[in-house]
């Protein structure tokens, strides 16, 4: 059965969709079968591995309001063991449409929605990773109640603390209401820039605060790390000898061995 981890920071720009895609393809060529969920209406996952409006028809916000199962949305890469379930803008209407099912059926759960479509597919892949949108909105809140984990990415800047303690009280909430299960899986500083002693200092803060839920691995700020989702691909097929490439193996590596296996 699947492991189901969600990315989460309701911050922006913190690279959070890095590496859910190269996280996911990461997972894949250490040989475990991978689903990335795009949970963003701006759909840079997707687009991210090769993908773009036109190339299907099913997506998550369909799944979500139940207008097919998440079988049929399900999109095959061209990367080992990485399949993808997209994202389109109808995405951002989510929201609307829950208050209508509300209305409309008293035993509809708009929190569960996700998890049930998860529920379906579960047993077929060892990770599923979510791509969240960067808010504590209803489609994070799903995402949230269908994981087992979260992984929360900190960018090695001047601010990287700013909002944690809300997005930590969501997690408690959902904790306590909806997924008692749910914990963090690590939190993940990204985007270091090396010649700048803020980034050390960020390290040692986070590191401070977080002890030993943060990953050994950091991810550096490079530019064939930017420039790999414009051409369709994770940065391990862009690029495989970028220092972005070793870092989301050992990151890759880090998450299997967390999870003893």
């Amino acid at each position: 059965m699947a492991k189901v981890i969600s990315l989460v920071n309701q911050k922006g720009g913190v690279g959070k969709t890095t590496t859910s895609i190269n996280l996911a393809a990461a997972l894949g060529k250490e040989g475990k079968k991978t689903l990335l969920i795009d949970l963003d209406p701006q759909s840079n996952a997707t687009t991210g591995l090769g993908f773009n409006n036109g190339d299907f028809k099913e997506d998550i916000y369909g799944v979500m309001v139940g207008a097919y199962d998440m079988k049929s949305a399900i999109k095959n890469t061209k990367f080992k063991n990485l399949a993808i379930v997209p994202s389109t803008i109808h995405l951002a209407g989510v929201d609307v449409e829950f208050v209508k099912n509300m209305l409309e059926n008293s035993e509809f759960r708009q929190n569960e929605q996700l998890r049930k479509a998860i529920n379906e597919i579960r047993d077929a892949y060892d990770y599923i990773i979510i791509d969240c949108q960067p808010s504590l909105g209803i489609t994070t809140m799903n995402a949230l109640v269908a994981s087992d984990s979260v992984i929360i990415p900190v960018q090695c800047e001047f601010f990287a603390l700013e909002g944690i303690t809300q997005l930590l009280n969501s997690i408690i909430m959902v904790q306590s209401n909806m997924n008692p299960d749910l914990r963090i899986e690590g939190v993940l500083l990204t985007m270091l820039d090396g010649r700048t002693n803020i980034g050390l200092d960020v390290i040692e803060e986070v590191r401070k605060y977080f002890k030993n839920k943060v990953f050994n691995t950091i991810i550096p700020r490079l530019v064939r790390l930017v420039e790999a989702p414009s051409h369709g691909k994770p940065i391990s097929d862009y690029d495989p000898t970028s220092r972005a490439t070793l870092a989301y193996q050992n990151l890759a590596k880090e998450v299997i061995s967390r999870n003893g296996n």
